[in-house]
């Protein structure tokens, strides 16, 4: 699902018409982690992967084949970007007039 900037990305996991569609692992970074969320969505039968922030304590160890598709995450990010680049999908516009 696509947000506008102003949106947190997290609100839309809240949905259950969209969370109904999803199933497995879900990958996000630092921006993702909020307790309630992965209550809700492991409840779904959803597992939210994420990277731990520096002040927080390990709690689960986390899988290793879940250790490797994290640190993959970059490279993956990259690779989309390189796609809207060379499609042209992603179009800012300016937010001035004299710009």
């Amino acid at each position: 699902m696509i947000t506008s900037g102003n949106t947190d990305d997290r609100k839309p996991l809240r949905f259950k018409a969209f969370v109904k569609k999803l199933f497995g692992k879900l990958f996000g970074d630092k921006g993702y982690i909020s307790k309630s969320l992965f209550t809700e969505l492991f409840s779904n039968g959803i597992h939210l992967v994420t990277k731990l922030r520096k002040n927080m304590k390990t709690k689960l160890l986390t899988p290793m084949a879940d250790a490797y598709h994290l640190r993959k995450r970059a490279i993956i990010e990259t690779i989309f970007d390189q796609l809207k680049n060379i499609y042209q999908v992603e179009h800012s516009r300016h937010r001035s007039v004299a710009n």
